[in-house]
């Protein structure tokens, strides 16, 4: 297939991009100018085109330049999840580059959503769930990924804790749980989405291999992994509360401290609820409903992670 792709600059678009050319498919990738060199470098096979993914008139003419393609695959999301940055990346954008598909022929979409637009308390949630809505409706053939908690949210800590610091804990650690999946595993699912008519028209969560794991568990690990005792820091999600509070507040006067009052509100969705499948009669998170896939485990890449064999990018992915 010829593969329109977008946010290949990100550690799990780079991961789809080297999937989709494992598998023989011709790859062009539309990315910033500040990225496209690293890009280039990166992916021999592809061809690597730059432009303003936001402006429909670039997609069109820097991007799809005239030529038709088979699928769109899209792994971009905002970088901040604040309400500006997610209706204009999560949505507008989104929303230009599949009319610029649909224009030069595309029939398939695959999109990186994310397994917590189930219970969609913030903007970006709902602006993810927008364009969710629209690729449904397009007529086009579509296969909705959304994936749990991915190993660089989950790596922020290992530092402190090689540095002898405890591991901080939300409550006593053991609020949420999850099913981390690799970026070379996710981006493996996405590109097999093409070919695979079951997950053709659906919307699909997934997770990575083994089974769920709490905060607490994860510090567990990683302390015996260093061989070193536990230790930890329990913090109060009320205190997640009144930091809300005291930016919303302040926030009317120093506009700028809105976001950060969005930003809280994410930290505290990610300390109380779990990446899991939710059950819609329940409404309790299920491990067992949510599916897996891949190799790789979260304890598998903390141990490279302590071995210095690689370097966490966490980016904007960061829990603490």
């Amino acid at each position: 297939m010829k593969v329109f792709v977008l946010g290949a600059s990100g550690t799990i678009g780079r991961a789809t991009v080297r999937a989709l050319l494992r598998r023989g498919h011709e790859v062009v990738c539309f990315m910033r100018q500040s990225s496209a060199q690293a890009g280039a470098a990166l992916w021999p096979g592809a061809v690597v085109r730059t432009g303003d993914v936001a402006d429909p008139v670039s997609l069109t003419r820097d991007g799809f330049c005239g030529e038709r393609f088979d699928a769109l695959v899209s792994c971009m999301a905002s970088r901040t999840g604040v309400p500006r940055d997610a209706w204009a990346v999560d949505h507008a954008a989104h929303v230009n580059a599949l009319e610029a598909a649909k224009a030069a022929g595309v029939t398939q979409v695959v999109l990186l959503s994310a397994i917590c637009v189930q219970k969609p308390l913030l903007a970006f949630q709902q602006a993810k769930l927008a364009f969710e809505k629209v690729l449904t409706d397009s007529g086009l053939t579509y296969s909705i990924v959304r994936a749990t908690a991915f190993f660089k949210s989950l790596s922020g800590q290992v530092e402190r804790v090689k540095n002898g610091k405890p591991f901080l804990l939300f409550a006593d650690g053991e609020l949420t749980a999850c099913k981390p999946i690799s970026d070379d595993d996710l981006g493996d699912y996405l590109a097999g989405c093409l070919i695979d008519t079951s997950r053709h028209n659906r919307i699909l969560a997934i997770g990575g291999p083994g089974p769920a794991i709490t905060p607490r568990q994860q510090g567990e690990h990683l302390f015996a992994l260093l061989g070193q005792a536990p230790r930890f820091t329990q913090v109060p999600v009320r205190l997640l509360d009144v930091m809300i509070r005291v930016l919303d507040v302040v926030g009317r006067v120093v506009p700028p401290l809105k976001d950060k009052a969005e930003l809280a509100r994410i930290g505290r969705y990610y300390a109380t609820e779990s990446m899991l499948v939710l059950d819609p009669v329940t409404g309790r998170y299920d491990a067992d409903a949510t599916p897996s896939t891949g190799s790789q485990t979260l304890f598998d890449y903390y141990d490279s992670l302590v071995a210095g064999r690689v370097a966490a990018e966490r980016g904007d992915h960061a829990v603490f």
